[in-house]
C-alpha cells in the first residue's frame, strides 16, 4: 500500500514550527485521527492554513485547545470562541481571508503561480500594504500564493496506490490543498483494492498522495 504509515507515526513526520493545511469545513472532511496524534505528541508553534478552526473538541479545535498553534489563516473563526480568546490574548496571531480569496490563493501556490488578481478587499483594510493593479479599467488587488509543509487531507475513500474519493462538503478544501502541501498526507474512512472507485469519482489522484493513514491497531 502506498506510503502507509500509522497515525503516531505520520505525527513523528511533523516538526516544531510546521505549517500545516489541513481540509475540512467546521471539521467536516478534516482528518480527526491524524489530528490527534498531533495532539498526543504535543508538536507546537504550528502555522495552519485552512478554511476555519472548527470548535472545541473537534478537528482543528483540538489543535487550538492544545495550545500547540502559534498562526491562523482562515475565513472565519466565529464558532471556536477558544481561538477568538488566543487571538485577543496575543497566544495566536490570526490572518482572516474572504473563503473565495483563500482557496484560490491555495491552488495559485499549488498551481505554481505568482498569485491571484481579485477586486475583494479593495478599499477596506485588507487593502492596506498589497499591490493593486489595473486591468481593463478595473482595480484588483495582488494576492500571493499559500503552500505549506503539510497538506493534511480526510477522504472518504482511498484505494491502495492513494486516489481518493470524497464526500459532501469534505470536497470544500481536500482536493485543492492536496496540490499546494510539499508532503501529503490522506486519512480515509476506508481504502479499498484499486478499481473499486471508479475513475469519475477520483478528486486527487494518488501521484499527488505522499503517505495514506492506516488504523492504529
Amino acid at each position: 500500500m502506498k506510503g502507509a504509515l500509522k497515525p503516531a507515526a505520520a505525527a513523528e513526520m511533523i516538526p516544531e514550527g510546521a505549517s500545516l493545511m489541513i481540509g475540512g469545513f467546521m471539521a467536516v472532511g478534516s482528518p480527526e485521527r491524524m489530528i490527534d496524534a498531533i495532539v498526543a505528541r504535543g508538536v507546537g508553534r504550528l502555522t495552519i492554513i485552512a478554511n476555519d478552526t472548527a470548535m472545541p473538541g473537534r478537528g482543528i479545535g483540538k489543535l487550538v485547545s492544545a495550545g500547540l498553534v502559534r498562526h491562523i489563516i482562515a475565513s472565519h473563526i466565529g464558532l471556536n470562541p477558544e481561538t477568538q480568546a488566543k487571538m485577543i490574548s496575543g497566544e495566536i496571531t490570526c490572518e482572516l481571508v474572504p473563503q473565495g480569496t483563500l482557496i484560490e490563493r491555495i491552488r495559485a501556490g499549488g498551481m505554481g503561480l505568482g498569485g491571484i488578481l481579485t477586486p475583494t478587499g479593495l478599499g477596506t483594510e485588507v487593502e492596506e500594504g498589497k499591490q493593486v493593479v489595473t486591468v481593463e479599467g478595473k482595480r484588483f488587488l495582488i494576492e500571493t500564493p499559500l503552500k505549506a509543509d503539510f497538506a493534511l487531507i480526510g477522504a472518504w475513500q482511498a484505494d491502495y496506490v492513494g486516489n481518493l474519493s470524497y464526500m459532501l462538503t469534505a470536497h470544500n478544501f481536500n482536493p485543492i490543498i492536496a496540490l499546494a502541501g510539499r508532503t501529503v498526507i490522506a486519512e480515509a474512512d476506508s481504502i479499498v483494492p484499486v478499481g473499486v472507485i471508479p475513475p469519475d469519482a477520483v478528486k486527487t489522484p494518488g501521484v499527488l498522495v505522499d503517505h495514506l493513514l492506516i488504523r492504529a491497531s
